[in-house]
């Protein structure tokens, strides 16, 4: 019952109509060769450790599966894997040739979603694995987020921060997995807007041992200098229109062409260019001028 509750509302709440996935039992659990049952291409857990496989398949061979596997039966007798390939690929390793599973009917969707909730409930999955059944939940069964919050059982903030984690690099989503970087680290890079400045954190939260907090104020003060360093730039863009327009001006005026030379705080010179000693003459004549 404990098991049921962790999902929300209960597996048969994963489909539109419960009867799809009602178990039909032979006896309470069949017994199944496992020749002839084939892994879920829905599968979407990714690694399967092999430290852990083999200490599960110990496990099996002297407690036996203590969890029976969960399976369809597909056309001449065969059956596919719903839940339960750790459980199956140990197994194999421990040398059985029959398993216990509870046999069910259910589509492809149906697949799809019961392998994927019953992945995001095991506490052995990385956030990356998590966002990227979240992910596979909302595009692959055409599910919003508050729909998917009431199908896991989680809010659905914790859901929308697990996804951003996409957002991230391949390179950054990788250190996650391999547990080189945590998932508040992560959410953390997410607030820098540059990927290949995202990478560069990465690397120096990984070489300082920079915790959580230290990350956060990192990425404040970076935010804070690019904020000060946009500000000069649009400043800067706002003082070069205003002086292209100034120099046009004052090249009708004197009739050749006027130059501005600024500096990055807005101090700078105006030169204005002559060919000739007359051109000289001509352009201090005009200077007279204005000032008489």
């Amino acid at each position: 019952m404990a098991r049921k509750n962790a999902l929300g509302r209960g597996l048969g709440a994963l489909i539109d109509d419960a009867e799809i996935v009602k178990v039909k039992q032979l006896g309470s659990i069949s017994e199944i060769n496992i020749d002839l049952i084939e892994t879920n291409p829905y599968q979407p857990r990714s690694k399967f450790g092999e430290e852990g496989l083999n200490e599960l398949a110990s496990s099996i061979k002297e407690l036996g599966i203590i969890q029976p596997i969960t399976v369809r039966q597909l056309d001449e007798g065969r059956f596919q894997l719903i839940t339960g390939e750790r459980r199956y690929r140990a197994s194999i390793i421990a040398g059985l040739k029959k398993i216990p599973a509870y046999l069910r009917t259910a589509d492809d969707q149906a697949m799809l979603e019961l392998a994927l909730v019953e992945n995001i409930q095991r506490e052995d999955l990385d956030p990356v694995e998590i966002a990227i059944s979240y992910q596979r939940l909302i595009e692959e069964c055409q599910l919003t987020q508050e729909n998917l919050s009431d199908r896991v059982g989680r809010k659905r903030s914790t859901i929308s921060n697990y996804l951003r984690l996409l957002k991230l690099p391949a390179e950054i989503q990788l250190g996650v997995r391999e547990e080189k970087l945590s998932m508040g680290h992560a959410r953390t890079l997410i607030n820098i807007e540059d990927p290949q400045t995202q990478i560069k954190v990465f690397y120096r939260v990984i070489d300082e041992e920079l915790s959580v907090r230290k990350t956060e104020e990192l990425v404040r003060q970076m935010n804070r200098n690019a904020l000060k360093d946009t500000s000069k730039k649009d400043r800067r863009q706002e003082l070069n229109k205003e002086f292209e327009e100034l120099a046009r001006h004052l090249s009708k005026y004197f009739n050749t062409e006027v130059q501005f030379r600024v500096n990055e705080n807005g101090k700078g010179k105006i030169v204005i260019p002559f060919e000739n000693p007359e051109e000289m003459e001509r352009i201090i004549g005009i200077l007279d001028k204005h000032e008489a």
